[in-house]
């Protein structure tokens, strides 16, 4: 009996690592799409909040289905939204009175672009 408690606690702890590393690769993969879908967060919520003066809690109204797992946040004293995927992907978008809202340049790693 006491072989067979540690067969199944090994096999479950190797599954776990299993779902883990899985986990990992496809957070991996998924980042560009995440980075791209945050910056679009960021704009579309920095224009609903100082262009059209709503509060940033409508701003989700305005978001694509698929989105719901982006957060926002904003800054009064910058005039900025981050959009964020908790742990995964974060982009701010600042908003100008000439310009509207732009977000700020990506920071960190470099992509490359696939043809």
């Amino acid at each position: 009996m006491r072989s067979g408690k540690r067969r199944m606690v090994w096999s479950a702890t190797i599954i776990l690592a299993a779902l883990f590393i899985a986990a990992a690769l496809y957070a991996g993969a998924m980042r560009p799409q995440l980075e791209l879908g945050t910056g679009y967060a960021a704009r579309v919520a920095c224009a609903c909040r100082y262009i059209g003066n709503r509060p940033l809690a409508q701003c989700y109204k305005d978001f694509e289905p698929g989105m719901e797992m982006i957060r926002l946040s904003e800054d009064p004293a910058k005039k900025s939204v981050t959009a964020n995927v908790p742990l995964l992907a974060r982009r701010t978008a600042r908003f100008d009175p000439l310009l509207g809202c732009q977000p700020e340049p990506l920071q960190g790693r470099e992509y490359q672009i696939r043809r």
